[in-house]
């Protein structure tokens, strides 16, 4: 999203672009979707916590890093973890809209694919969340975690046994992190700016303010970023930009360029550039 970014031609951007009313309305539905089915995944209190000492375990089992020696570093400073739990709070749905408009009005023709793999994850983490309900870490006395967003601020969880607006047992896979993620990939090929590779900071400041503020183990970024590839592998191969498959290798890919074909040279071209290589 900066000005070094490759213009796409006026003509394949009205051509591609998808009619909005459509999709305000597919994203809509996407977000009811999401909120019914964490709601519906409500209710699981014992086998949310019996699932959760499960994965604490299995990290154990693993020799993963201790989500404690994060959010130690978290605490040195009461504005340390201030800050994580404000960007957990605040960033995930504004950062992941504003991207979708951005491609929508931008770059369409990475609109149509990105906005499937975003459903397709979330449906996919939807079911998760129904089969394996999870309690986060600070719920968890094993951790010997604190819940940082109780105790500095500002929470969006009240306590489980009276929220009704969110999960709070739908710790995996993590939607921050996959959501994040997808963010960060999107604009990565989307752009050819030198700099688009910090996109890459999203989902790692992602991935320590969710493990440091105890809302996620390691294990719900991995399964998050498995989801995730697995969801690129399936759909970047079906979308086309001007007939070419979309590829995550080709960043520089847009629609004046996607199907342009070589122009064979002249023999006396060829005679030139192998006599320049004498």
């Amino acid at each position: 999203m900066n000005a070094r970014t490759e213009p796409v031609a006026a003509e394949a951007d009205a051509t591609a672009r998808p009619p909005l009313v459509r999709e305000l309305l597919l994203v809509a539905g996407l977000f009811l979707v999401y909120k019914l089915g964490r709601q519906l995944a409500t209710g699981h209190t014992a086998e949310a916590f019996h699932n959760a000492h499960r994965v604490w375990d299995l990290e154990r089992a693993v020799h993963l890093p201790g989500e404690g020696a994060v959010q130690s570093w978290l605490l040195h400073g009461d504005t340390l973890a201030h800050l994580a739990n404000t960007y957990y709070a605040t960033v995930h749905f504004p950062a992941t809209a504003a991207f979708l408009i951005w491609l929508y009005l931008r770059r369409p023709l990475h609109y149509v694919w990105a906005r499937r793999v975003l459903a397709a994850v979330t449906a996919a983490a939807l079911l998760v969340h129904l089969a394996f309900p999870l309690a986060p870490p600070r719920m968890l006395a094993a951790t010997g975690l604190i819940d940082t967003a109780r105790v500095y601020g500002p929470s969006v969880y009240g306590p489980p046994q009276t929220d009704h607006l969110s999960n709070q047992f739908a710790a995996m896979p993590s939607l921050h992190f996959g959501w994040a993620l997808m963010v960060a990939i999107g604009l990565i090929v989307a752009t050819r700016s030198r700099w688009r590779w910090l996109w890459l900071l999203h989902p790692l400041v992602t991935l320590l303010v969710i493990v440091g503020t105890a809302n996620h183990y390691w294990l719900d970024a991995i399964v998050a970023g498995a989801v995730l590839g697995l969801a690129l592998a399936v759909i970047l191969p079906q979308t086309s930009s001007g007939g070419t498959p979309i590829s995550l290798r080709s960043p520089h890919r847009t629609a004046t360029t996607a199907g342009r074909v070589p122009r064979r040279l002249a023999p006396a071209e060829e005679n030139a550039l192998v006599g320049a290589g004498r």
